[in-house]
């Protein structure tokens, strides 16, 4: 028998209607498979839609299922985010704090408030911070449609998704663009035919950071604020300086009209370089799918 499912929508990174990265949260999934789930985000066709579970552990807040159009990934941080400012709307918090299980490790969440406002979430990243080898800025120079003079070092960095770290300067980085058969042709290659990447390009802008990102391979052509590929930044710049601390803020999503502002921190410690990535949400819509 068909049941109506409600969802909710929210802009997230962002304090206002129509700017940072949509979201839509279904925020009681019960009796949904995991294929109505795929069919659902693909319908959406946003970077990516949330699925909320009852826990699995009972000292948690809930199960989130993250999808993009076209993969289910274990970890994302508008999503996090986002999921959060609904539940915490419908006063799921405890003290200000939640715990989603994801495929990627527990997500644990602290919720700021003024009085009954919410004011901002922050999560810390599931799994401390992951390098690699990244394909060469030759393989990669295509995929963003730039030439290999374009980029400088790259990485694949990770605190629950790998992403694909590549430097460029402010102009590149305004004039890239994604090409989904360079990704295909790059992916065969480094990862095997049925593998994906995002591709986050990142330029210096004074004491801030700019990025974009691009995951034709999962569905998502750009996308508006993606918080996995910031906070794995953050912690590679952490890296990189050899510090104990830092604190970065990202700009991202001007380049298609949906500005976006991400702060994320990295601190050293005894399990390695451990992430937080915080935001602004702002809800949109309200509605409900029969399925």
């Amino acid at each position: 028998m068909a049941r109506a499912y409600e969802f909710i929508t929210l802009d997230v990174f962002t304090d206002r209607p129509f700017g940072g990265n949509p979201l839509a949260v279904f925020p009681d999934a019960r009796g949904l498979d995991t294929s109505t789930m795929q069919a659902l985000a693909g319908e959406f066709n946003l970077s990516e839609t949330t699925f909320v579970l009852p826990p699995e552990d009972a000292r948690h807040t809930a199960k989130v299922r993250i999808f993009t159009p076209s993969a289910e990934i274990g970890f994302a941080g508008h999503p996090n985010i986002g999921t959060a400012w609904v539940l915490a709307m419908q006063g799921q918090d405890q003290q200000g704090r939640l715990v989603f299980e994801g495929g990627s490790g527990p997500v644990d969440i602290d919720v700021e408030r003024d009085g009954d406002e919410l004011k901002i979430c922050r999560l810390m990243a599931p799994q401390s911070l992951k390098l690699g080898v990244a394909p060469s800025a030759a393989d990669l120079a295509p995929c963003a449609r730039l030439v290999a003079a374009d980029i400088g070092r790259t990485d694949v960095a990770s605190v629950g998704l790998d992403c694909v770290c590549a430097e460029v300067s402010l102009e590149a980085l305004g004039r890239a663009g994604p090409d989904a058969s360079a990704f295909r042709a790059v992916a065969d290659r480094w990862l095997g035919p049925q593998g994906r990447f995002l591709l986050c390009l990142y330029a210096r802008d004074g004491d801030q950071l700019r990025s974009r990102v691009f995951g034709p391979l999962y569905g998502v052509t750009e996308d508006p604020a993606c918080g996995s590929a910031t906070a794995a930044l953050a912690g590679l710049v952490l890296q990189r300086d050899e510090a104990t601390n830092n604190r970065i803020v990202m700009h991202m999503g001007a380049e298609i009209g949906r500005p976006s502002v991400l702060y994320a921190g990295a601190q050293r410690g005894d399990d390695g370089v451990r992430v937080w990535l915080a935001g602004q949400c702002v809800e949109m819509m309200r509605g409900t799918v029969t399925v």
